[in-house]
């Protein structure tokens, strides 16, 4: 079959796992003989992965859809793929939703990207929703080139009750410490200097393969690779045992960084969220990762089905008390299938948004303290951009993670490089973000 080379482009929406399934579909396509073009005006196929894990995710998606469509209508012989978790989850709604949509693909089905991006060339539609991707080892990342993101499992098995991400993703999957050391290797050697692990929980890592946790000797074995940093996100917080807070602590080239999402602080709420803890276990989590000397971010649902006045002040006043580096406070979101839309006791979406207003408000002021505290350290910092607003460099630390966390601007006297790690003395706050000089 002669094979139409096309300009592809791509739109990565949600989280980093969604991320990385877009740079292994375009390292496909280039193999296959596509150039990869980072602009929508000038590609001749524009891939859009999404996700539909919240209302306001699937809002976006089909928002970006509907952008899409319209430079279709000024372009007729553009060619347009959904991919992800909104075919995924709603198959036939999208397809008959957006009928000038060419390929549909679902999560599990990134392997015929190739075969549905020459039928489009051709003219016809390619619509497929099975599952059953092989392992891809090949990438073309899409962060800049010092850091990179690396999914070590995919699905998960925790059902939390207001989770629709096992009905998308399915159960949890790792992937072969062999597959990983490879990919990662490969990464190390093209200049990437900061390794961030993903999955919807990486402290289950091998848990299905090996028959017990694994993260422990898979970072360990990711250390030998030339990594400066290795960074843990999304570590369920009844995985999280003394042996891992150590080893997070004191181990050479992981970042004292560790993201755990608690959801909430209320017995009765964890357990109606079906997550495995409960107040006092939390409590002590915290103490202990605090006491490690660890930079701790979570998330916090807020309106939880049942929430009541007295568990919504536990959880304000325990943000409060618990002082945690970084916290993402989110409003429920009701997502149909799940076993908390079947709930009694759903709030007003008037009273969620109160209550995200007050718990992001009490949040804002323990990160803003912090980092006024931080007047007069020096921190290694890594350089990423120029912020144009306030006219300075900004970058991160081992302690802040790219896109969701605070960053440090900065001045320099001297030139400084992209990916480089600089001396910052903070001389100061711009609310959380730090601010400082190159020394």
């Amino acid at each position: 079959m002669t094979r139409t080379p096309m300009k592809i482009g791509a739109v990565s929406l949600g989280c980093d796992k969604n991320r990385v399934d877009t740079e292994k579909m375009l390292a496909r396509l280039a193999a296959a003989g596509h150039r990869i073009v980072s602009s929508e005006d000038e590609a001749d196929l524009v891939i859009i992965n999404t996700c539909a894990f919240t209302k306001d995710a699937q809002r976006e998606a089909v928002d970006e859809i509907l952008s899409v469509v319209a430079l279709k209508e000024r372009r007729p012989d553009l060619r347009i793929a959904v991919t992800g978790c909104l075919p995924q989850r709603f198959a036939e709604e999208t397809r008959q939703g957006f009928p000038e949509v060419d390929i549909f693909l679902g999560i599990g089905d990134y392997d015929h990207i190739v075969e549905a991006v020459d039928k489009a060339a051709r003219g016809e539609k390619f619509g497929l929703v099975a599952g059953g991707d092989a392992y891809y080892p090949d990438r073309i990342v899409t962060t800049p080139g010092h850091y990179a993101y690396l999914k070590i499992a995919e699905g998960c098995s925790n059902h939390c009750t207001y989770c629709a991400i096992p009905s998308i993703r399915g159960k949890y999957r790792s992937e072969t410490r062999e597959n990983l050391l490879k990919e990662a290797e490969k990464l190390a050697d093209d200049g990437v200097k900061e390794l961030i692990l993903v999955a919807q929980d990486v402290t289950r890592y091998g848990v299905d393969i090996y028959g017990k946790p694994q993260l422990i000797p898979l970072v360990k074995g990711l250390s030998g690779l030339g990594f400066d940093r290795i960074r843990l996100m999304y570590l369920e917080p009844e995985m999280v045992d003394d042996e891992l807070i150590e080893f997070i602590a004191t181990a050479d080239r992981v970042c004292r960084y560790a993201d755990i999402p608690l959801q909430h602080i209320d017995s009765e709420v964890l357990k109606r969220m079906n997550r495995h803890t409960d107040e006092r276990t939390t409590r002590e989590l915290v103490r202990k990762v605090r006491a490690a000397g660890i930079t701790m971010r979570t998330s916090f649902i807020s309106g939880f089905p049942g929430e009541s006045r007295k568990a919504h002040a536990k959880l304000r006043d325990f943000i409060a008390e618990a002082e945690i580096d970084f916290a993402g406070i989110f409003g429920y979101s009701r997502e149909e299938g799940t076993p908390a839309d079947r709930m009694k006791g759903h709030l007003l979406p008037s009273v969620i948004r109160s209550r995200v207003s007050e718990l992001r408000a009490v949040e804002e002021g323990v990160i803003t303290r912090k980092a006024a505290a931080q007047k007069g350290n020096i921190l290694r910092v890594v350089y990423e951009g120029i912020d144009y607003d306030r006219q300075c460099f900004y970058g991160r630390t081992e302690r802040q993670a790219p896109d969701i966390d605070s960053v440090v601007l900065f001045t320099s006297d001297d030139r400084v490089d992209i990916g480089e790690y600089y001396n910052v003395e903070v001389t100061g706050a711009d609310g959380i973000d730090l601010i400082g000089k190159t020394v």
